[in-house]
């Protein structure tokens, strides 16, 4: 699928990311290294998924003189996981922007139809006046980030970015035509989803690799 005609959605194109991608591929990368990848691929795409944040200007002083200069405002900044997945991304923007909210949205995936299914949220209060950061690793078919949308969208968030690691031609579809005004950020895009649901190639169930946990829950 040519993804191009969604100018709302950007492919993070770096060697160092497509590096990172490869070993969390490999079903042979045991729990602690995955974990850690997955901390490694949200900086690299953080990076370019926060470009657009606003700054404000503060007077500081250098060794040469007193000066105005932009910083970043934390607490204007929201990055929400969508559980449990999302947690292993949020290590790694808190990193760029220490001292960011976070807030939580669980969803699981239904065997049978594949929709999402919520059962938490906690959000940061006044999250309506943020800008959110929705993260999740794995972009499927898109419905677990269209139900966290509608729920952010529901506590009154008008600016949200979306960034993933891996996202299938079906949830990048799915998604961009649903809010074509949220920009995704995503590492790659893979082939298909198969039968199940699954990415392919993908990197298997995201969630049960960050937690070292067996494949036979919802996630």
């Amino acid at each position: 699928m040519d993804i191009s005609k969604y100018k709302s959605v950007h492919v993070v194109d770096h060697p160092l990311l497509k590096n990172k991608i490869t070993r969390m591929r490999d079903k042979n990368t045991p729990t602690n290294e995955f974990r850690q990848l997955v901390k490694e691929v949200a900086i690299l795409e953080g990076y370019e998924a926060l470009k657009r944040i606003p700054t404000k200007n503060i007077e500081i002083e250098t060794p040469i003189e007193k000066t105005s200069q932009p910083v970043i405002v934390p607490k204007n900044i929201v990055f929400v996981p969508i559980l449990r997945a999302g947690l292993g991304m949020v290590d790694g923007m808190n990193e760029l922007v220490p001292g960011c909210s976070v807030g939580h949205i669980g969803l699981y995936r239904d065997e049978v139809t594949h929709q999402p299914v919520e059962y938490y949220c906690k959000l940061p209060s006044s999250i309506g006046e943020k800008e959110v950061f929705l993260l999740d690793p794995m972009l499927a078919t898109g419905g677990s980030a269209i139900g966290a949308v509608k729920i952010l969208r529901s506590y009154g968030v008008k600016k949200i970015t979306f960034v993933c690691i891996i996202s299938a031609p079906e949830g990048i579809k799915a998604f961009a035509e649903a809010y074509p005004d949220i920009e995704v950020f995503t590492g790659v895009v893979d082939r298909e989803l198969n039968d199940k649901a699954y990415i392919c190639p993908g990197l298997g169930d995201c969630g049960d690799r960050i937690f070292g946990t067996v494949v036979n829950d919802n996630d």
